[in-house]
């Protein structure tokens, strides 16, 4: 119990490095072969991309992408920005002569910030020794490259997603089924949430946008030339009625890894994510940018959430690798909140509730048909298995 409390308080972050390498260019704006390119946070880089589902008594069934997931340098060997998780099933390489780059960085806000680790947000920051911000790494690619599209998530760390999550994880763990702590109505949470802040956040994202955009006309194309594709948030854990475990006992936490109360479940899905989400669509408006499509995914992941009923931890639904044919569809496309038991492991905390290795190959079919049918839309599953090796996924 002691090491379950403790470790809520450091339950997860959206973290990352930012330093951005400069490769040699061959071609320039507008030339060559099309690229698609993302920049944002964890849920856009491709963090939680090395696991296919979880299991509680070995990572090898998860395990699709092995030690070298988000090592994306030239030779495969390590990250060209340390802990920025750009996984190798990231959304960016949607393929078929299209190119893909990943700029998104795990932790980035909407500014570039000092700290533990350097952040870069999606702005303009060069510290003159390779340090870049996202908008002036997207702005040298372009100039010397055919960028077709820019996919942007942002937003979530504005308003301090990992903050909340260990927040209402640690009221769980601290507060029994017969008296729960909420953290719906926890002032650091509340706080969050206010009007005066959601004017402020969504003020940043707008600029943010608009800085994608100034990369791009200073990289020498014109508003029309390109399109900027606008994520929204999916829901990783289902509300109070969906979730496989009970909420009495340790259960939910100990064994599903998804340890929220019922009510901020339900909280976190009705307020938390629509508010989030509402705030980056209005900051579209407020951006005044008019070459913008919205790529829909706030319910991508419905019936394979963590913790949901009808998927399972691989021990809980009889299957052993993530390479049987059935496991995209029996087991969880959202990694378990991990606290200390990522000692001795090759887990990390940061991988904790994103997108995995499933979801981000359904969210790469997501981007290449907004590619394809030059349009954004609302994407979900349609079909059970697997087509190309992706999960089945339509744009409508």
């Amino acid at each position: 119990m002691r090491t379950r409390v403790s470790a809520a308080i450091v339950v997860l972050s959206l973290t990352g490095l930012g330093l951005v390498a400069s490769p040699a260019y061959a071609d320039g704006p507008g030339t060559g072969t099309p690229y698609v390119v993302t920049v944002g946070d964890s849920y856009i880089s491709g963090e939680a991309g090395r696991w296919a589902g979880s299991s509680n008594d070995s990572e090898t069934p998860a395990d699709a992408l092995g030690a070298h997931a988000y090592h994306d340098n030239a030779s495969r060997t390590g990250e060209q920005i340390p802990r920025c998780h750009r996984s190798l099933s990231a959304e960016a390489y949607i393929g078929g002569a299209v190119g893909g780059v990943n700029l998104a960085c795990s932790g980035a806000r909407t500014t570039t910030g000092a700290g533990e680790y350097f952040k870069p947000g999606i702005d303009f920051y060069d510290d003159g020794a390779g340090h870049l911000g996202q908008a002036k790494a997207l702005q040298q690619f372009a100039a010397l490259h055919n960028v077709k599209q820019v996919v942007v998530s942002i937003g979530g760390n504005d308003f301090n997603f990992a903050a909340i999550v260990t927040q209402c994880v640690q009221n769980f763990l601290l507060s029994p089924s017969w008296n729960p702590d909420y953290c719906r109505d926890d002032s650091s949470v509340v706080a969050n949430f206010t009007a005066a802040n959601v004017t402020t956040v969504r003020s940043r994202i707008a600029t943010a946008f608009q800085n994608i955009r100034t990369a791009m006309r200073n990289a020498g194309y014109g508003d029309n030339a390109w399109n900027l594709v606008v994520q929204t948030y999916p829901s990783p854990i289902p509300a109070a009625s969906g979730f496989r475990y009970g909420q009495t006992g340790y259960t939910r936490q100990s064994v599903g890894g998804c340890g929220f109360w019922n009510a901020d479940a339900d909280w976190a899905n009705s307020t938390a994510l629509v508010t989030i989400n509402n705030t980056v669509r209005a900051a579209i408006a407020q951006s005044g940018l008019t070459n913008t499509r919205v790529l829909e995914l706030q319910s991508a992941f419905n019936g394979r959430r963590l913790c949901e009923k009808g998927v399972g931890l691989y021990e809980e639904v009889g299957l052993t690798s993530w390479t049987q044919p059935t496991a995209v569809d029996r087991t969880e496309w959202i990694n378990q909140i991990r606290t200390v038991t990522t000692i001795g492991s090759n887990y990390y905390i940061q991988e904790s509730l994103h997108p995995n290795y499933w979801a981000q190959l359904a969210l790469r079919s997501c981007v290449r048909q907004t590619y394809t049918l030059n349009r954004g839309g609302t994407c979900t599953i349609t079909a059970p298995g697997l087509s190309n090796g992706e999960p089945r996924m339509t744009l409508s």
